[in-house]
């Protein structure tokens, strides 16, 4: 079996999918995508591809070793978003000349349904009502796990009134919820590191799922001081990339969950060697998904054959989805049916999915070209979004 040939669809609200194509006649599909460098991501899988084409995609780790080695320079967003796409899209041929699942060659499935979270709240300061409403829409569809953003824009100096606002939000949450709703709250990296030690101390009472991206990843040694002072678990890793982008979080022993993504990090094999590594930590994994079809059906592959996953977001109804959602390019949508806030074991081959590719292409005439939003605050000063 040879590569033949590797198209990309840059498709609404903001992802680009690629469709591998065999000798055989047999497809496979990935997403390769850096959410607004879409066209980047492009560019270097266009000028990765001749490493590809003729070669044996069932070779997936000495053709990832080919694509992250013998170039030299390695790493970074792009170039990891590049090789994540093809690598998912081999691991999806390979499955379905077997016959099975992803997981089921990665050691086989060791949960059988997994829980999700989905997200509540955008960029913009919401009203503690307008938070409670939101989430009881989400309660009543199932989910009992939510992520919000704690903060909208923030500098580098303490805002008390953010601050507030923040925890009259989460606390607004819990009084109507009890615990019978996991809450997270998403820094986003936004924080800087007085505000983020005076939110997490803040926050504490409400006893959170977990904070996320307290403060940005390369700021690494805060981490362990802000687990060493609040009991408030700690997530992060989304703009990790590969293994040895987590040796330094991992060692440092400042998160409790990582959050790979698999169409960043290194695609779906990098991110089994990450979680196993973080599980010798006992450190827990929670993929980061906020993409489409073909990046969530990667994560849970990975995560039905992974000890320490606990639980993966997803993208249904998110803020940025403006002129697709989730669901919009799968010929059966029924895949990702939650239950109880839980999605079942993806049982097709491959990655269980089937992608509505007349849809694709006619969304790709159109395309998109989403870029998030510049910040600044009253001193023209460029803000972290």
């Amino acid at each position: 079996m040879k590569i033949k040939s590797i198209e990309l669809f840059k498709v609404q609200p903001r992802w680009l999918f690629l469709k591998m194509t065999t000798d055989t006649g047999l497809e496979g599909w990935g997403e390769p995508v850096i959410e607004g460098r879409a066209d980047s991501v492009a560019a270097a899988v266009e000028e990765i591809s001749e490493y590809l084409i003729g070669k044996d995609p069932r070779r997936v780790e000495d053709l990832f070793a080919v694509l992250y080695r013998a170039g030299f320079y390695r790493g970074g967003p792009v170039l990891m978003s590049a090789i994540s796409g093809i690598e998912e899209a081999m691991w999806d041929i390979k499955g379905k000349e077997l016959g099975v699942p992803v997981y089921e060659m990665l050691g086989g499935a060791c949960h059988d349904r997994m829980k999700v979270y989905c997200w509540i709240g955008g960029d913009k300061p919401y009203r503690p009502e307008e938070v409670v409403k939101e989430a009881e829409e989400k309660f009543n569809q199932g989910y009992r796990a939510i992520k919000m953003n704690g903060v909208p824009d923030v500098g580098w100096i303490q805002n008390n009134r953010q601050i507030d606002e923040a925890v009259a939000r989460v606390a607004a949450l819990r009084e109507r919820f009890g615990m019978e709703l996991d809450i997270a709250v998403d820094f986003h990296g936004r924080v800087h590191k007085p505000l983020a030690f005076t939110l997490m101390k803040e926050l504490e009472p409400y006893r959170l799922l977990f904070v996320e991206e307290p403060v940005l990843c390369e700021n690494e040694e805060i981490f362990p001081q802000l687990r060493n002072q609040f009991s408030t678990p700690i997530a992060t890793g989304e703009r990790n990339y590969t293994r040895w982008g987590f040796k330094g979080i991992l060692t440092k022993g400042g998160v409790d969950y990582i959050q790979p993504d698999p169409c960043h990090c290194g695609g779906i094999l990098e991110t089994k060697k990450i979680a196993a590594m973080a599980e010798a930590f006992d450190i827990a994994l929670a993929p980061h998904c906020p993409l489409g079809p073909i990046a969530l059906a990667v994560a849970l592959q990975i995560d039905f054959c992974t000890y320490n996953a606990v639980i993966q977001e997803q993208s249904l109804g998110i803020h940025y989805n403006q002129g697709s959602d989730l669901l919009d390019y799968l010929e059966d949508p029924s895949v990702f049916m939650y239950k109880d806030g839980y999605v079942e074991l993806l049982t097709k081959p491959g990655l269980g999915i089937e992608i509505n590719e007349e849809k694709v292409r006619k969304a790709a005439a159109i395309g998109h070209n989403w870029k998030n939003p510049v910040w600044r605050d009253a001193t023209g000063t460029v803000l972290e979004w």
